[in-house]
Protein backbone atom coordinates (compact mmCIF):
# COMPACT_ATOMS: atom_id res chain seq x y z
CA UNK A 1 0.00 0.00 0.00
CA UNK A 2 1.51 3.42 -0.89
CA UNK A 3 2.31 6.05 1.69
CA UNK A 4 -0.61 8.34 2.48
CA UNK A 5 1.07 11.68 1.90
CA UNK A 6 0.25 14.73 3.97
CA UNK A 7 -2.82 16.79 3.06
CA UNK A 8 -3.93 20.30 4.02
CA UNK A 9 -6.61 20.38 6.69
CA UNK A 10 -8.89 22.27 4.29
CA UNK A 11 -8.62 24.45 1.23
CA UNK A 12 -9.54 27.49 3.33
CA UNK A 13 -6.72 26.86 5.80
CA UNK A 14 -4.20 26.13 3.07
CA UNK A 15 -5.04 29.16 0.95
CA UNK A 16 -5.11 31.46 3.95
CA UNK A 17 -1.53 30.78 4.94
CA UNK A 18 0.47 29.35 2.01
CA UNK A 19 0.48 31.02 -1.44
CA UNK A 20 0.24 28.25 -4.02
CA UNK A 21 2.80 29.86 -6.34
CA UNK A 22 5.39 30.47 -3.60
CA UNK A 23 7.40 33.62 -2.91
CA UNK A 24 9.51 35.75 -5.19
CA UNK A 25 13.21 36.25 -4.50
CA UNK A 26 16.24 37.94 -6.06
CA UNK A 27 19.68 36.33 -6.18
CA UNK A 28 22.61 38.17 -4.61
CA UNK A 29 24.61 38.27 -7.83
CA UNK A 30 25.63 41.05 -10.25
CA UNK A 31 22.84 39.92 -12.56
CA UNK A 32 20.23 39.97 -9.76
CA UNK A 33 18.23 37.15 -11.33
CA UNK A 34 14.80 36.58 -9.83
CA UNK A 35 12.63 33.54 -9.28
CA UNK A 36 9.93 32.03 -7.10
CA UNK A 37 10.21 29.32 -4.43
CA UNK A 38 7.68 27.33 -2.46
CA UNK A 39 8.43 27.74 1.26
CA UNK A 40 7.31 25.77 4.29
CA UNK A 41 4.11 27.10 5.79
CA UNK A 42 3.94 28.16 9.44
CA UNK A 43 0.97 29.28 11.49
CA UNK A 44 0.05 29.85 15.10
CA UNK A 45 -2.41 27.16 16.21
CA UNK A 46 -4.53 27.77 19.31
CA UNK A 47 -6.05 24.62 20.82
CA UNK A 48 -9.07 24.73 23.12
CA UNK A 49 -11.02 21.92 24.76
CA UNK A 50 -14.74 22.51 25.29
CA UNK A 51 -14.02 26.24 25.10
CA UNK A 52 -11.09 26.14 27.56
CA UNK A 53 -7.85 27.41 25.98
CA UNK A 54 -4.97 25.00 26.49
CA UNK A 55 -2.00 25.87 24.26
CA UNK A 56 -0.73 27.96 21.38
CA UNK A 57 2.08 26.61 19.18
CA UNK A 58 3.67 27.12 15.81
CA UNK A 59 2.88 24.38 13.31
CA UNK A 60 2.79 23.63 9.60
CA UNK A 61 -0.75 24.09 8.21
CA UNK A 62 -1.24 20.52 6.98
CA UNK A 63 -2.88 17.50 8.63
CA UNK A 64 -4.07 19.63 11.53
CA UNK A 65 -6.86 17.24 12.49
CA UNK A 66 -4.24 14.50 12.90
CA UNK A 67 -2.16 16.90 14.97
CA UNK A 68 -5.08 17.74 17.27
CA UNK A 69 -5.67 14.07 18.02
CA UNK A 70 -1.99 13.17 18.33
CA UNK A 71 -1.09 16.17 20.47
CA UNK A 72 -3.97 15.46 22.84
CA UNK A 73 -2.92 11.84 23.25
CA UNK A 74 0.85 12.40 23.25
CA UNK A 75 0.63 15.15 25.87
CA UNK A 76 -1.45 12.93 28.15
CA UNK A 77 -4.50 15.21 27.94
CA UNK A 78 -6.75 12.30 26.93
CA UNK A 79 -6.54 8.55 27.44
CA UNK A 80 -8.06 7.58 24.10
CA UNK A 81 -8.92 9.35 20.87
CA UNK A 82 -12.49 8.19 21.50
CA UNK A 83 -12.57 10.98 24.11
CA UNK A 84 -12.58 13.46 21.21
CA UNK A 85 -16.02 13.97 19.67
CA UNK A 86 -15.25 16.72 17.18
CA UNK A 87 -12.44 18.95 15.88
CA UNK A 88 -13.22 22.26 14.19
CA UNK A 89 -10.57 24.43 12.53
CA UNK A 90 -11.14 28.12 11.91
CA UNK A 91 -8.58 30.31 10.07
CA UNK A 92 -7.85 33.76 11.50
CA UNK A 93 -5.36 35.39 9.14
CA UNK A 94 -1.97 33.84 9.91
CA UNK A 95 -3.44 31.88 12.82
CA UNK A 96 -5.83 28.96 13.18
CA UNK A 97 -8.13 28.09 16.06
CA UNK A 98 -8.70 24.41 16.80
CA UNK A 99 -11.76 23.78 18.96
CA UNK A 100 -12.01 20.24 20.31
CA UNK A 101 -15.14 18.82 21.85
CA UNK A 102 -14.17 16.13 24.33
CA UNK A 103 -15.95 13.84 26.76
CA UNK A 104 -16.95 15.16 30.17
CA UNK A 105 -14.54 12.71 31.79
CA UNK A 106 -11.59 13.98 29.75
CA UNK A 107 -12.58 17.61 30.25
CA UNK A 108 -12.87 17.32 34.02
CA UNK A 109 -9.53 15.51 34.19
CA UNK A 110 -7.94 18.27 32.12
CA UNK A 111 -9.39 21.00 34.37
CA UNK A 112 -8.28 19.12 37.48
CA UNK A 113 -4.76 18.88 36.08
CA UNK A 114 -4.69 22.63 35.46
CA UNK A 115 -5.91 23.34 39.01
CA UNK A 116 -3.19 21.16 40.51
CA UNK A 117 -0.50 22.83 38.44
CA UNK A 118 -1.75 26.28 39.37
CA UNK A 119 -1.50 25.36 43.05
CA UNK A 120 1.96 23.82 42.79
CA UNK A 121 3.79 26.30 40.55
CA UNK A 122 3.86 29.98 39.78
CA UNK A 123 4.81 29.77 36.14
CA UNK A 124 1.26 29.66 34.76
CA UNK A 125 0.71 27.94 31.44
CA UNK A 126 4.03 28.79 29.79
CA UNK A 127 5.73 25.71 28.34
CA UNK A 128 6.39 22.86 30.77
CA UNK A 129 4.35 23.71 33.82
CA UNK A 130 5.80 21.25 36.33
CA UNK A 131 8.54 18.67 36.59
CA UNK A 132 5.85 16.00 36.56
CA UNK A 133 5.17 16.97 32.96
CA UNK A 134 8.83 16.92 31.96
CA UNK A 135 9.45 13.55 33.66
CA UNK A 136 6.02 11.90 33.81
CA UNK A 137 5.07 8.44 34.92
CA UNK A 138 4.60 6.26 31.84
CA UNK A 139 3.36 2.71 31.34
CA UNK A 140 5.93 -0.01 30.65
CA UNK A 141 5.32 -1.45 27.20
CA UNK A 142 5.12 -5.19 26.57
CA UNK A 143 8.40 -6.47 25.16
CA UNK A 144 8.29 -6.67 21.37
CA UNK A 145 10.68 -8.20 18.82
CA UNK A 146 12.98 -5.93 16.84
CA UNK A 147 12.11 -5.26 13.19
CA UNK A 148 13.95 -7.41 10.63
CA UNK A 149 17.20 -5.93 9.36
CA UNK A 150 15.81 -6.01 5.81
CA UNK A 151 13.27 -3.32 6.74
CA UNK A 152 16.13 -0.84 7.17
CA UNK A 153 17.62 -1.34 3.73
CA UNK A 154 17.53 1.95 1.77
CA UNK A 155 15.21 3.34 4.45
CA UNK A 156 16.72 6.83 4.30
CA UNK A 157 16.15 6.97 0.57
CA UNK A 158 12.59 5.71 0.94
CA UNK A 159 11.90 8.32 3.61
CA UNK A 160 13.21 11.10 1.38
CA UNK A 161 11.07 9.86 -1.50
CA UNK A 162 7.78 10.23 0.42
CA UNK A 163 8.51 13.63 2.02
CA UNK A 164 6.37 15.39 -0.53
CA UNK A 165 6.20 18.78 1.16
CA UNK A 166 9.81 18.70 2.34
CA UNK A 167 11.07 18.04 -1.16
CA UNK A 168 9.36 21.23 -2.38
CA UNK A 169 10.13 23.58 0.47
CA UNK A 170 12.74 22.10 2.85
CA UNK A 171 12.75 23.15 6.53
CA UNK A 172 10.49 20.28 7.62
CA UNK A 173 10.80 17.29 9.90
CA UNK A 174 8.98 14.07 9.12
CA UNK A 175 7.54 11.16 11.10
CA UNK A 176 6.60 7.95 9.32
CA UNK A 177 5.11 4.56 10.06
CA UNK A 178 6.58 1.40 8.56
CA UNK A 179 4.29 -1.61 8.83
CA UNK A 180 5.09 -5.23 9.65
CA UNK A 181 5.82 -5.93 5.97
CA UNK A 182 8.41 -3.14 5.83
CA UNK A 183 6.23 -0.76 3.76
CA UNK A 184 5.88 2.95 4.55
CA UNK A 185 2.18 3.44 5.28
CA UNK A 186 2.02 6.99 6.60
CA UNK A 187 4.12 10.14 6.37
CA UNK A 188 3.47 13.35 8.29
CA UNK A 189 5.57 16.52 8.08
CA UNK A 190 5.90 19.68 10.16
CA UNK A 191 8.30 22.47 11.05
CA UNK A 192 8.36 21.02 14.56
CA UNK A 193 9.73 17.56 15.23
CA UNK A 194 7.28 16.99 18.09
CA UNK A 195 4.45 18.18 15.87
CA UNK A 196 5.38 15.74 13.11
CA UNK A 197 5.20 12.80 15.52
CA UNK A 198 1.93 14.08 16.97
CA UNK A 199 0.47 14.18 13.46
CA UNK A 200 1.65 10.65 12.78
CA UNK A 201 0.18 9.33 16.04
CA UNK A 202 -3.09 11.09 15.33
CA UNK A 203 -3.27 9.58 11.85
CA UNK A 204 -2.44 6.08 13.14
CA UNK A 205 -5.15 6.24 15.77
CA UNK A 206 -7.80 7.81 13.53
CA UNK A 207 -7.21 5.20 10.80
CA UNK A 208 -7.02 2.37 13.36
CA UNK A 209 -3.90 0.96 11.71
CA UNK A 210 -2.40 -2.19 13.21
CA UNK A 211 0.80 -1.20 15.03
CA UNK A 212 1.98 -4.77 15.68
CA UNK A 213 5.33 -5.47 14.08
CA UNK A 214 5.65 -1.95 12.71
CA UNK A 215 7.77 1.00 13.78
CA UNK A 216 7.81 4.79 13.70
CA UNK A 217 10.63 6.75 12.10
CA UNK A 218 11.58 10.33 13.01
CA UNK A 219 13.98 12.32 10.86
CA UNK A 220 14.93 14.63 13.70
CA UNK A 221 17.04 14.47 16.84
CA UNK A 222 15.51 11.97 19.25
CA UNK A 223 14.91 13.61 22.62
CA UNK A 224 12.93 12.59 25.68
CA UNK A 225 9.61 14.12 24.63
CA UNK A 226 9.49 11.84 21.60
CA UNK A 227 9.87 8.83 23.91
CA UNK A 228 6.89 10.06 25.95
CA UNK A 229 4.73 10.30 22.84
CA UNK A 230 5.79 6.93 21.43
CA UNK A 231 5.13 5.09 24.71
CA UNK A 232 1.74 6.75 25.25
CA UNK A 233 0.74 5.83 21.70
CA UNK A 234 1.70 2.19 22.24
CA UNK A 235 4.41 2.15 19.57
CA UNK A 236 6.82 -0.70 20.21
CA UNK A 237 9.78 0.62 18.19
CA UNK A 238 11.07 4.11 17.46
CA UNK A 239 13.74 4.66 14.81
CA UNK A 240 15.65 7.93 14.64
CA UNK A 241 17.77 9.18 11.75
CA UNK A 242 19.71 11.31 14.24
CA UNK A 243 21.42 10.12 17.41
CA UNK A 244 19.38 9.88 20.62
CA UNK A 245 20.31 11.61 23.85
CA UNK A 246 21.57 9.65 26.85
CA UNK A 247 18.35 10.29 28.81
CA UNK A 248 16.31 9.10 25.85
CA UNK A 249 18.14 5.77 25.83
CA UNK A 250 17.68 5.38 29.58
CA UNK A 251 13.92 5.99 29.40
CA UNK A 252 13.49 3.75 26.35
CA UNK A 253 15.16 0.88 28.22
CA UNK A 254 13.10 1.47 31.35
CA UNK A 255 9.82 1.43 29.39
CA UNK A 256 10.57 -1.45 26.97
CA UNK A 257 10.56 0.81 23.91
CA UNK A 258 12.84 -0.50 21.17
CA UNK A 259 15.06 2.43 20.19
CA UNK A 260 17.18 2.28 17.05
CA UNK A 261 19.45 4.88 15.46
CA UNK A 262 19.99 4.67 11.71
CA UNK A 263 23.31 6.43 10.92
CA UNK A 264 24.11 7.71 7.44
CA UNK A 265 26.74 5.13 6.54
CA UNK A 266 26.66 2.49 9.27
CA UNK A 267 24.46 -0.41 10.28
CA UNK A 268 21.43 0.34 12.50
CA UNK A 269 22.40 0.77 16.15
CA UNK A 270 20.10 -0.79 18.74
CA UNK A 271 20.22 1.25 21.95
CA UNK A 272 17.16 -0.34 23.56
CA UNK A 273 16.87 -3.05 24.62
CA UNK A 274 20.35 -2.91 26.07
CA UNK A 275 22.81 -5.32 24.47
CA UNK A 276 24.10 -8.21 26.61
CA UNK A 277 27.01 -7.28 28.85
CA UNK A 278 30.37 -8.13 27.31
Amino acid sequence: MPCLITRPASAAVRDAVVPADGYSYAELTPEGDTGRAVLAGEVALAIAYNGLSQAVMMVSPNDLEDFAYGFSLGAGLIDSIDDIYDVRLTPHGDAIAAELQVSNRAFWALKDQRRQLAGNTGCGLCGVEALDQALPGLPVLPSAPLPPAAHFEHLRERVNAVQEIGRRSGALHAALFVDAAGEIRLCREDIGRHNALDKLIGALKRQRLDLAGGFAVVTSRCSLELIHKAVRAGLSTLVSLSAPTALTVQWAREHNLNLIHLPHRSAPRIYSPAPPAA
